[in-house]
């Protein structure tokens, strides 16, 4: 049985429909990403899986459990991470686990020490936890929603705000966790991240466009040949390279530029376009298709 089993799920406020039909599932053990913009119904769907607000129509099955008429029994098997991190500022990192460990019935203080051990926050017990950085702060609020073991893990926009060491070392604890059998369903609006998930999910407009492994989407989705340019000047190497017949979309990379282009598009064309407006070539490579260019190819169409 898997151990979310969505069908048609549903919500609306008002003439606003924010998740449309959506449907799918997760298996014990996997770590599934769901990918899109903010306000696209990643946040909604998650309180629907926990029982927080009700839908307007559809199903949904959680930990073998009715989602909305039985949520006290999934909530209890189920940890969550809110995007806003639910911590008090005003108390410290223990006070803070000992806290939200009593709220799921957990007092004995080994259990307290280990989950913050295994998030790496031994030694910061009598921090206040307004002092904290923001990738402490993730850490403590990751601590909270697995104190009682939990199942299921959903962890909304969890690395949002945090530098990228943190959200390195962030996603090395989430594979810990699904490691040790731990369920994990997460929202990101992180491209990059996404790569780490085992299937990923891609959110739009309250729509489920697409739910597979990161390399499916891009064999599926990704039908193009992908350049990457180095030139200079680099703004009218752009500007020529969109003129070229063939050449889907350009975009800036850093220090260079990232073409899309029909299959079979020579190399020879990009390099006579860039250099017909005195422009140079100064590499010219093939690249690998991302998710990103998944996500913009299932948002046009």
């Amino acid at each position: 049985m898997p151990v979310i089993s969505v069908e048609n799920l549903t919500r609306k406020f008002g003439d606003f429909t924010a998740v449309d039909g959506v449907s799918f599932e997760v298996n014990a053990g996997e770590i599934v990403g769901y990918l899109g913009p903010n306000g696209c119904g990643k946040t909604t769907t998650i309180r629907m899986l926990l029982g927080l607000i009700a839908p307007t129509s559809g199903a949904a099955n959680v930990l073998g459990f009715d989602a909305f008429t039985q949520s006290e029994q999934v909530r209890a098997r189920a940890g969550y991470m809110s995007q806003k991190f639910a911590i008090y500022d005003d108390l410290t990192v223990w006070e803070n686990i000992t806290f939200y460990g009593g709220v799921y019935g957990i007092h004995d203080l080994a259990r307290l020490t280990e989950t913050l051990a295994q998030v790496g926050l031994t030694g910061h017990e009598r921090e206040l936890t307004a002092s904290l950085s923001a990738g402490w702060r993730q850490r403590l609020a990751l601590a909270i929603a697995i104190v009682h073991r939990p199942q299921l893990l959903f962890l909304d926009e969890p690395t949002s705000g945090v530098d990228p060491n943190a959200r390195r070392a962030f996603w090395d604890l989430i594979y810990d966790l699904a490691a040790e059998g731990v369920t994990i369903l997460v929202t990101t609006h992180y491209m990059d991240e996404a790569e780490y998930c085992h299937r990923v999910g891609m959110m739009r407009d309250g729509h489920l466009l697409a739910l597979d492994t990161p390399l499916a989407l891009k064999e599926r989705f990704v039908r193009s040949d992908i350049w990457e340019v180095t030139a200079e000047p680099l703004l009218a190497a752009f500007a020529a390279l969109e003129t070229v017949p063939g050449v889907e979309r350009v975009a800036l990379a850093g220090d260079h530029l990232r073409a899309m282009v029909e299959k079979g598009l020579s190399a020879e064309k990009l390099r006579a376009a860039v250099e017909a407006v005195g422009g140079q070539i100064l590499a010219l490579q093939r690249g690998e298709p991302t998710l990103e260019d998944v996500f913009l190819n299932l948002a046009k169409s």
